[in-house]
């Protein structure tokens, strides 16, 4: 009897162990967890967007970050998505398509900020001299200035979701908070009390 025991705990221990392991995500990113793409962790139901088209032409070498030499064949690259050769890139040419299912009216997220560099004057559409110059506009992104773009500073970052505030007030202006944090005050218990 005890030996049947044992091998029903082992048993068990082992399946729980192999749950747990394949519960686990990477969030289908690369070793090292910096995901090439704009996918990244993605939204309800963990579905991530589809990659950026712009990412995915620059990033030649698909590791999640935009090299010293990818930043120098940047302009070439980018030539790559002009479907339709007329020298520039419009938006259904450098963002990834709407899902089928999507309506017609919907929302884009927020305009990465890979795209607001290459596109200097903010009208939607990178143009020839856009183009010409993207090699310096991309090292403008590089905030630590190591020579490459990672992630973080060629993808716009997330806006986090804040719960309502206690009080029902949910402005996230911080007029009215004593604590003087823009956001509000700090979640969780004041610092004494933790």
């Amino acid at each position: 009897m005890k030996t049947n025991m044992k091998i029903t705990l082992a048993a068990l221990a082992l399946g729980a162990t192999a749950f747990l392991a394949g519960a686990q995500d990477n969030n289908g990113g690369p070793p090292g967890g910096d995901p090439s793409e704009f996918g990244g962790p993605g939204g309800r139901g963990g579905h991530r967007p589809p990659p950026l088209p712009i990412v995915t032409a620059l990033d030649t070498n698909h590791d999640g970050i935009i090299d010293s030499n990818e930043i120098a064949n940047a302009s070439a690259e980018l030539l790559t998505l002009d479907k339709n050769g007329d020298g520039k890139l419009t938006p259904d040419e450098y963002l990834p398509p709407l899902p089928p299912d999507a309506p017609k009216d919907a929302p884009r997220p927020p305009t990465p900020l890979i795209i607001k560099a290459l596109d200097v004057n903010g009208d939607g559409v990178i143009d020839a001299n856009e183009i010409a110059n993207a090699p310096a506009e991309l090292k403008t992104l590089d905030k630590n200035g190591d020579g490459r773009l990672t992630r973080n500073e060629y993808i716009s970052p997330r806006p986090h979701m804040r719960p309502p505030r206690s009080d029902g007030e949910n402005s996230g202006n911080g007029d009215n908070d004593p604590s003087g944090h823009p956001d509000g005050p700090p979640a969780g218990p004041p610092p004494d009390q933790q």
